[in-house]
């Protein structure tokens, strides 16, 4: 090949590959919408139920964070052996022993009483009284583990899968995969609580590489206005629907016209399509929001008339409301973030473990009865979890602190095998002893309940194909009816 040959060579391919990116700007690449962007959302299939890869035996998911690393001695995992060795030295032989912001302290008993519940005989501590009459239902994760003590990055794993902030968490996954069962409401919605937003603020609700469109919508439940600028404010009454239709209208012909410009920015375009979505909402939002249709005994049911469970009681009865109209995934949260208000319970078990549990056990019950009863538990999956659990040992007198090494999840509803368990802690619940799971396993779970392979739901990223789990994960059959 002589000079000029070699030339022409290098240039017209160099030239190919500008005008590639020309055509898919303009959306005239075979696999190309209008906007340019590939078409790489899933589509799931009616003959699969729903599913993407395989039948759906689930359709939808709520899921319960507590948030601040609940303690599973003192409350699902049931060690007689701490009774025996309280007080004395924790030194397991042959181990190397630390906690994650303390010295360790002294072998601790549970302070609460434990006893059997159900057909099944699962062990429940006296802080969950009303969960205790659900346990036939329930699927117990009894080894979980975190690969961090750390408040931060162990929630960014749980949610996430990754340690790091800036990736997609589970509901982004589930809204790319499946997409909306009801155009007029959020795909992905979080409740947080009323206190205040957990460690991560809005960072384990984010959308990461994924489209913007995908992050979680907020809605306050216990606030007088839970979702925030959905209406126009009492003193604007210059602002009439007409207007505001008008207003609207020119706002959408311009973003649509800057979108032109911006073809590979998912910004704007969900921009875009919240403010689609925003004027739905002021037509559904009311109907969903408004509990006053609620029966005296489904007040009761949840709590919402006690100040002790009230403002979980209403997450929790505003996430059934949610779910029943079509939204894909419901997070409720329990526990702001910081050092008081949430399961961290460092100072005192015995003192700030009960109002933690108190205030969550009521509704989490009376939501299981509920969908159950509505016949939604049929295809709705529960899912009841925390980033890490608490040490054996003692913390400062009576506090415990971090524990990475095991932890409880549960799980409940569509596909889900009830009254079993999975896994089991050492003998003082130190660590995984065996059917050690991460959050990989439990989403890999999720997502098979679902429809979805874990493994082909993937999404390109900086040349990298990526997944919710990583490259790790495995269902967890055991717990599979």
């Amino acid at each position: 090949m002589d000079r000029r040959s070699f030339l022409w060579h290098c240039g017209g391919g160099l030239g190919g590959i500008a005008m590639v990116q020309l055509l898919g700007q303009h959306g005239l690449l075979a696999g190309t919408g209008q906007s340019g962007r590939r078409l790489e959302t899933p589509s799931p299939a009616n003959e699969l139920n729903g599913g993407l890869h395989h039948r759906a035996q689930a359709k939808r998911i709520v899921q319960l964070f507590m948030n601040g690393g609940t303690s599973q001695v003192d409350t699902f995992d049931y060690k007689p052996e701490l009774t025996r060795r309280h007080g004395e030295k924790f030194d397991p032989p042959g181990q190397h022993v630390e906690a994650a912001t303390s010295v360790p302290g002294n072998t601790m008993k549970c302070p609460f009483d434990f006893k059997q519940h159900g057909q099944c005989g699962r062990w429940v501590s006296s802080v969950f009284p009303h969960l205790a009459t659900c346990v036939d239902d329930l699927a117990f994760l009894m080894a979980m583990a975190s690969k961090t003590n750390v408040h931060g990055p162990a929630s960014y794993l749980m949610n996430t899968g990754f340690l790091l902030p800036g990736f997609p968490c589970l509901g982004a996954w589930i809204s790319y995969a499946l997409g909306s069962l009801n155009d007029s409401l959020p795909t992905f919605v979080v409740l947080p609580d009323a206190k205040g937003l957990p460690y991560n603020q809005k960072g384990n609700f984010s959308s990461g590489f994924l489209p913007v469109l995908h992050q979680g919508t907020i809605l306050k439940a216990s606030a007088p206005n839970p979702i925030c600028d959905l209406f126009p404010p009492a003193s604007a009454r210059f602002v009439t629907r007409e207007s505001e239709q008008d207003g609207l209208a020119l706002l959408n012909r311009l973003n649509h016209r800057h979108l032109q410009q911006w073809p590979g920015d998912s910004r704007l375009d969900a921009r875009i399509a919240s403010y689609e979505l925003a004027a739905k909402l002021q037509l559904s939002a009311p109907d969903v929001l408004n509990l006053s249709g609620e029966s005296p005994a489904t007040r009761n049911l949840y709590g919402l008339d006690d100040k002790q469970t009230e403002d979980f009681a209403r997450s929790c009865l505003l996430a059934r409301r949610l779910l029943e109209r079509g939204v894909r995934f419901v997070q409720v949260w329990s526990g702001q973030g910081g050092p008081t208000g949430n399961w961290d319970n460092h100072a005192s078990i015995e003192k700030e473990l009960p109002p933690m549990a108190r205030s969550t056990d009521k509704p989490v019950a009376g939501l299981l009865k509920d969908l159950k009863s509505r016949g939604l538990l049929q295809d709705t999956l529960v899912v009841w979890s925390t980033e890490f659990g608490r040490m054996p040992f003692s913390q400062g007198g009576s506090g415990r602190d971090h524990n990475g090494g095991t932890f409880v999840c549960w799980m409940a509803g569509a596909g889900v095998k009830g009254g079993v368990a999975y896994g089991q802690s050492d003998e003082w619940s130190w660590k995984a002893q065996s059917g050690k799971a991460y959050c990989y396993d439990l989403h890999a779970t999720l997502l098979h309940l679902l429809g979805i392979d874990h493994q082909k739901l993937t999404f390109s990223h900086n040349g990298t194909n990526r997944r919710l789990t990583d490259v790790h994960g495995d269902v967890i059959r055991e717990i599979l009816a």
